[in-house]
């Protein structure tokens, strides 16, 4: 049986620093997170017990190989007990204790309220309340997904590259930069995000991360803006996949770095695509009205920083509106989606198309492609299919963008009750883009949920589907 945790357990700061700790929890390995507490602060069984709430005799069992433990909210006990610092809940797939810590930028911090500075005299990080941090950020999950290839790929590197810097600067080397090709790989892993080639950009990020972060340290004048614009971008990229894959506490982290580095820019439109990134990761915990808040203040924040609209500006701008429309829209603020969807279009209108500026993929087609994700999320499978025949699918250059209206599609006929058509619709997408249903854990469980309808040919095929993609 077990209980509340009655005591903590003190560890040294900087054995939570340690390379091998890192490896650990990135493994969320809980025998050897033990066995660490045991090395580094001398706890018994009994104080490991006290610590977490967790069973003497369980805590035998771990420690001895016998049992493991998977539970979301024993994990949070653990780290609450062994005071966990927040690099390390973050590398353990929890939520930081403290988020607003790690956003040094006003803007985000203002328009999150679960993000806002704790006043001085309020608890310790490892104090504060449990269904904070539950609601903002929960236990990440699983980081592997089958690529096409047959190939498994996992995200413990680009785990690594993030966590890097965060004990203040560690590991730096400062070599010799070459921003040029730094830019040259920042736009690759960009533009192979959005052809949905997921498994090739994750094995360059980390190089990738590391040699921008290392770059941001040597250089100077106009270089520094220039340095710290592609590594939001970079990170940008990082946060993105890292959500796709439902980690869900790296990328939050990586949204995280991604707005720092945008700030340092000094660039508008760059911490308006930086925000987007926020957004999302603000969506998945259904924190819709802080998503809401933070996307339209943003493109605001754009708007009013520009004398005269830039197409990239103009795009950001869009593209915020629209993600604060979707928001509105799985909050159930109909007229709010409705009115920011109707703001985007006109953004839209004056941009004169449908363009990619600062890797947006914004213009009227992709206004039109969130009408559809809107209509969606409010259960209007109807609408949501009408929208979506108006597409003209050689408006859509991105391929990413591409693949999520055939996603949304499915979704909207498995609302209505057409199952088969949605079974087709994915089908398209493996033909597409087969990364994109390997790799996300919410397609796995729309297959899922389309084959518990199916039956006869269409269950098997179905079954078949969900082979192929890992579901």
């Amino acid at each position: 049986m077990t209980g509340p945790a009655t005591s903590r357990i003190t560890i040294p700061t900087w054995a939570w620093e340690r390379e091998r700790t890192a490896e650990f929890l990135r493994r969320r390995d809980v025998r050897a997170l033990f066995q660490f507490a045991q090395q580094y602060a001398g706890a018994s069984q009994m104080a490991i017990s006290a610590a977490t709430g967790i069973s003497q005799g369980r805590v035998s069992e771990v420690l001895n190989g016998r049992k493991t433990i998977t539970a979301f909210e024993v994990y949070e006990r653990i780290a609450d007990g062994f005071g966990m610092p927040d690099t390390a809940r973050m590398l353990f797939g929890l939520a930081p204790a403290n988020p607003g810590a790690f956003t040094g930028t006003e803007s985000v911090v203002s328009a999150i309220p679960e993000m806002r500075p704790a006043p001085r005299n309020s608890p310790r990080p490892g104090e504060e309340s449990n269904v904070r941090r539950r609601e903002f950020v929960g236990l990440a999950g699983t980081a592997l997904f089958q690529a096409s290839t047959g190939s498994l790929f996992d995200m413990d590197e680009i785990a690594a590259a993030l966590t890097r810097y965060a004990g203040g600067g560690q590991g730096a080397t400062h070599p010799a930069t070459n921003l040029r090709e730094l830019a040259r790989r920042t736009r690759a892993a960009k533009a192979g995000y959005q052809a949905c080639h997921y498994t090739e950009v994750a094995k360059r990020l980390p190089t990738l991360l590391r040699g921008l972060d290392d770059a941001a340290t040597g250089v100077e004048g106009d270089e520094v803006a220039r340095v710290h614009a592609l590594r939001a971008e970079a990170y940008h990229v990082a946060a993105s996949l890292l959500l796709k894959c439902e980690e869900r506490g790296l990328s939050y982290l990586a949204a995280d770095r991604s707005m720092q580095a945008a700030e340092a820019s000094e660039r508008p439109e760059v911490v308006g695509a930086s925000a987007r990134a926020f957004t999302r990761a603000l969506m998945r915990e259904r924190h819709y009205k802080a998503a809401t808040e933070l996307a339209t203040s943003t493109a605001e924040r754009v708007d009013a920083a520009m004398e005269q609209p830039t197409p990239e500006s103009l795009s950001v701008y869009g593209s915020l509106l629209l993600s604060g429309a979707v928001s509105a829209a799985k909050s159930e603020k109909r007229d709010q989606a409705l009115g920011l969807l109707d703001e985007a279009g006109e953004a839209g209108a004056r941009l004169g198309g449908d363009f990619n500026y600062q890797w947006t993929a914004f213009g009227p087609t992709n206004v039109l492609l969130h009408r559809v994700s809107a209509a969606v999320e409010m259960g209007d499978a109807g609408s949501a299919i009408d929208y979506a025949r108006q597409v003209r699918l050689e408006n859509i250059e991105v391929m990413e963008r591409r693949v999520t209206l055939f996603i949304d599609a499915a979704r909207a006929y498995q609302q209505w009750g057409k199952t088969e058509q949605a079974y087709q619709a994915l089908r398209n997408v493996e033909d597409m883009a087969s990364e994109e249903l390997s790799a996300r854990p919410v397609v796995h469980q729309l297959i899922n949920d389309i084959r518990s309808r199916a039956s006869g040919n269409l269950y098997g095929n179905v079954s078949e589907l969900a082979e192929r993609v890992g579901a």
